[in-house]
């Protein structure tokens, strides 16, 4: 669900990035002041293990497309609201910044997109309320098949909304919408049966963990290892096997305008957005740089970067190796910034 550069006006994606900016400042104070301590290494090492899931597309069948996990459900379940939109937010700086994926402009819309959505709506309005303070393992499995469906619907229309707002690609809001959101009900169905088994595991594991009873004086190191034991599965092996079918947002334009993707403007903005995250990305896509034998002099600048602005989080062929590569990197870097932020605002607090 990844929103590229293409979708958005600078108005709208300036909009969404104050919005962003100010949700971060809210969740960074409380954080600082109501978050225990104990959460901290939870962070860094959650972000990783979500950054590497997000890598891991699955094929929908019957349509041509695939889906990956958000996670911002599972972020809000075991750390809390606020913690979880600051590490969604982690785990996409570094997608955005490192990796391309995702552009540049559209950072603000994807936060609130895969981060607000579930962490603050389908958390405590769907979760919380079916979970009620005593969950089970039958109430744990509705509550999270409910709130992933509902949170992955709201990302859905969120893009549905930013892009027909924007007004610069020929995307009719009844014609998007009727195929937008089919596509991420499928998606929303395999993020809650993830999200349940991961709570149902750490539930029977540690059920201090889960965030409707206090962490106390348990220790977690047992769980936080177990994750990082699977983030590095992931992101290492599995990453390498992940379907190389569009995502479901990029099938979605390609049925609607007919186009593979979303041509973007090479002027102004969005341009000088483009060749930051060009200069910036160092294993673009999830693979290797390629390198060409053509000079600068003989292919434009805008070409090139033209070229490289491919639709967000799809993986290109032969980009396996690079994957591999891509998960274990993209992991560390989530993990060491989201442990830098929890425990920057903790020491200032």
């Amino acid at each position: 669900m990844h929103m590229a550069d293409a979708l958005l006006s600078p108005a709208v994606g300036g909009a969404m990035w104050a919005a962003s900016a100010a949700t971060i400042a809210y969740c960074s104070k409380k954080v600082r002041t109501e978050m225990d301590d104990r959460r901290i290494p939870l962070m860094g090492v959650l972000g990783a293990f979500i950054f590497a899931a997000q890598m891991i597309n699955f094929t929908i069948p019957a349509t041509g497309s695939s889906g990956h996990l958000g996670g911002g459900l599972i972020l809000a379940i075991l750390l809390g609201p606020y913690a979880a939109f600051l590490t969604v937010a982690s785990v996409l700086v570094v997608q955005a910044f490192f990796f391309a994926d995702g552009g540049l402009l559209a950072l603000g819309c994807n936060f609130f997109n895969l981060g607000f959505f579930p962490a603050f709506i389908a958390y405590p309005f769907v979760y919380k309320k079916i979970v009620s303070s005593t969950p089970s393992p039958a109430t744990i499995w509705v509550a999270s098949m409910a709130a992933a469906i509902i949170g992955s619907q709201l990302g859905a229309f969120g893009v549905v909304m930013e892009t027909v707002l924007s007004g610069i690609s020929s995307l009719p809001f009844s014609t998007f919408a009727i195929i937008v959101q089919p596509i991420h009900l499928a998606i929303g169905v395999v993020e809650g049966l993830v999200t349940a088994s991961v709570i149902s595991f750490v539930y029977k594991a540690k059920p201090e963990i889960i965030q409707t009873a206090p962490i106390g004086r348990f220790p977690i190191r047992g769980i936080a290892l177990g994750f990082l034991a699977v983030t590095l599965l992931m992101g290492g092996v599995v990453s390498r096997f992940a379907s190389e079918q569009p995502d479901g947002l990029e099938w979605s334009i390609t049925k609607v305008t007919g186009q593979k993707e979303p041509k973007g403007s090479e002027q102004g903005l969005h341009g000088a957005l483009a060749a930051l995250q060009k200069n910036l990305s160092f294993l673009p896509h999830y693979s290797f740089k390629k390198t060409t034998a053509v000079t600068p002099a003989v292919v434009p600048a805008s070409l090139a970067v033209r070229q490289e602005q491919k639709p967000a989080g799809k993986k290109s062929e032969g980009s396996r190796p690079g994957s591999a590569l891509s998960g274990i990197v993209g992991g560390a870097l989530t993990l060491g910034l989201s442990l830098l932020i929890g425990f920057m605002l903790k020491r200032r607090g």
